[in-house]
């Protein structure tokens, strides 16, 4: 499979300044944490790379902050970034949700791009839960196979960041169909010798965590953050019974053994550069 020439770089340059202008807008404008209640500036929090600094919530980001602070240098070569989603069902209001999605300065739901990572080269897929939540369509998922598909081409591990309220009800079973189709890129991927590191944020859900973000052969959680496939509260509702303390938080999560390691988000480029170093940069040579 191939992939059509990467973003033209101005245009890249271009979202990513949407992208930071959005989370940092005036100096003086102040963010309440939803923990602690502390109040921090813009200018602030971005320093911090959104992380309260009293409590050590994590704030949702944007894909292309969290690729920036990732990334060596915060350089990187977007790929298939002119795929755009469409209402292939007629599905009614559909259009609009598109086009206000698109106000997140953002053309879908995820970033697919290579880069290094503490040297090593790597590609990786960061969901946008400014765009619909992070739901899965179709172009998620084609984003996300091709991404896997040029991984195994160029001998690459991939590290993949998931955040999202599961599939896009708007594309019906074509939104359901791409859980098989990443899981089965995820397969060949792994077929190939290559390394996987999934990571997942607040919150990943649905069809994106009953497919490609719980097939890594590392599975990292950010603090707090709700995996799961049904949410708590429907849960609650089907059966009755009230849900322990913190269900579906990574820490109870990393109890049960579903994830494999808990890392705050300022420790993540150290740790995940390390887990490329440790497995001969994920290229399958160790």
């Amino acid at each position: 499979m191939k992939f059509k020439r990467p973003m033209n770089m101005l245009e890249g340059e271009r979202r990513q300044n949407v992208a930071l202008a959005k989370v940092k807008q005036e100096e003086v404008e102040t963010v309440s944490c939803e923990n602690c209640k502390r109040r921090h500036t813009a200018a602030d929090l971005e320093k911090n790379i959104f992380v309260c600094d009293g409590c050590g919530t994590h704030f949702r980001i944007g894909a292309r902050v969290r690729l920036v602070h990732l990334f060596d240098d915060g350089k990187f070569v977007e790929m298939a970034g002119d795929l755009k989603s469409k209402n292939i069902l007629g599905f009614e209001g559909y259009d609009k949700k598109l086009e206000a999605a698109m106000a997140s300065g953002e053309t879908e739901a995820v970033i697919t791009a290579t880069g290094t990572i503490g040297g090593a080269k790597v590609a990786i897929f960061a969901m946008e839960p400014n765009f619909m939540m992070g739901s899965m369509g179709s172009i998620v998922g084609e984003k996300i196979a091709r991404l896997f598909e040029h991984a195994i081409k160029e001998k690459l591990p991939v590290v993949g960041y998931s955040v999202s309220g599961g599939a896009r009800m708007q594309e019906g079973i074509l939104s359901l169909m791409q859980m098989a189709k990443t899981a089965g890129a995820v397969k060949r991927h792994s077929g190939a010798g290559l390394l996987y590191i999934s990571v997942l944020t607040n919150p990943t859900t649905g069809g994106v965590t009953a497919s490609f973000a719980s097939l890594g052969d590392i599975n990292i959680a950010e603090p707090a953050a709700l995996i799961g496939f049904a949410g708590p509260r429907v849960i609650e509702q089907t059966m009755r019974k009230k849900l322990p303390v913190g269900f579906q938080r990574a820490e109870f999560v990393l109890e049960k053994g579903f994830i494999d390691l808990i890392v705050e988000r300022a420790k993540h480029k150290d740790v995940i550069g390390k887990l490329l170093k440790l497995h001969g940069g994920g290229d399958g040579s160790s």
